[in-house]
């Protein structure tokens, strides 16, 4: 005899059910993005917003008074030697240090990846820049590049010690200092980074590129930089934005825009107008320059490495 099979109990959810669940399953999502939202706003957007407003303003800062100057800070910075003399010392800063930081950790971070004999010392003495502090640093180098410092007094025991000088208070010297110093201070950091995106490469593709006779340059940049191309161009959009705007802080430790303005940069009169002189107004004027570089500097980056994001 055949068994008699029990009805189907189970009721379907009406269409408008399932809407009004799927609006507060979304409601509950928002409530968890607005702390995130409201940070974003009130410390990202709020000074962005602010800069725009002081640019245009006349005020000292603090408890001065300030108004409304219109385009008088835009007028004085075009007519200002001191912001193209800035501007060109930014720019020689920019592309000798960026693309020697970025393609010397792309090759460093490649043969650490190749975990030779000491590989780990290695990693961990490349590491040590980025545990020293801004000031530790420049006290560092002061102390590297003074009159009596180290590179002199190696002169000196070699017999050369006709070509010492004070290099952050020589004229042609002072600015190569600084390149020197923000390319020690970010080539071993990054080329950490590059290392550990590298190992996650698999070794079978560099086999097989062996047994087809490609040398280490060749593995290096046929095989493991187009791998890499869309990480390498986010490090560079990184250490692009770290030397324009960070520069402020070496430049301040090791030298204050001298001699001269022989190392001013576009971030140090940002903060010399600012805190210095007294002149927020201006210094945010400069600042708009800074930010437009940046925007700017990103999109280049962003299409010379065709990038998706």
């Amino acid at each position: 005899m055949t068994a008699l099979l029990e009805p189907d109990t189970t009721t379907v959810e009406p269409p408008r059910h399932r809407a009004r669940r799927r609006r507060t399953r979304d409601r509950g999502l928002i409530l968890f993005a607005v702390p995130s939202l409201v940070w974003y706003l009130v410390f990202t957007i709020g000074p962005l917003v602010a800069m725009f407003v002081v640019a245009f303003m006349d005020w000292a800062g603090l408890n001065a008074p300030a108004s409304v100057n219109g385009l008088d800070n835009v007028g004085r910075l075009v007519e200002d030697e001191r912001v193209y003399t800035a501007a060109r010392n930014t720019a020689v800063h920019l592309f000798i240090s960026v693309p020697v930081i970025m393609v010397g950790s792309f090759m460093l971070g490649y043969f650490l990846n190749l975990k030779l004999p000491g590989h780990r010392v290695l990693r961990v003495i490349m590491f040590i820049p980025a545990l020293i502090s801004l000031s530790s640093l420049g006290m560092l180098f002061v102390a590297v590049l003074g009159p009596t410092g180290l590179i002199n007094s190696f002169l000196g025991q070699i017999g050369m010690g006709d070509r010492a000088t004070a290099w952050l208070a020589d004229p042609t010297w002072a600015m190569p200092s600084l390149i020197g110093v923000t390319i020690w201070s970010g080539l071993g950091f990054t080329a950490i980074l590059f290392a550990a995106r590298l190992s996650a490469v698999d070794g079978e593709i560099y086999a097989a590129a062996e047994l087809d006779g490609a040398n280490h340059w060749q593995k290096m940049w046929r095989i493991a930089y187009p791998i890499c191309r869309d990480y390498f161009g986010v490090l560079t959009m990184l250490q692009y934005l770290w030397t324009l705007f960070g520069s402020a802080g070496l430049v301040l430790l090791l030298t204050r825009g001298g001699p001269g303005e022989a190392t001013s940069t576009l971030s140090w009169l940002v903060y010399h107008f600012g805190f210095r002189s007294n002149d927020v107004g201006y210094s945010q004027t400069i600042g708009l320059v800074l930010f437009v570089l940046g925007i700017v500097g990103l999109l280049i980056i962003r299409r010379a490495f065709r990038a998706r994001y």
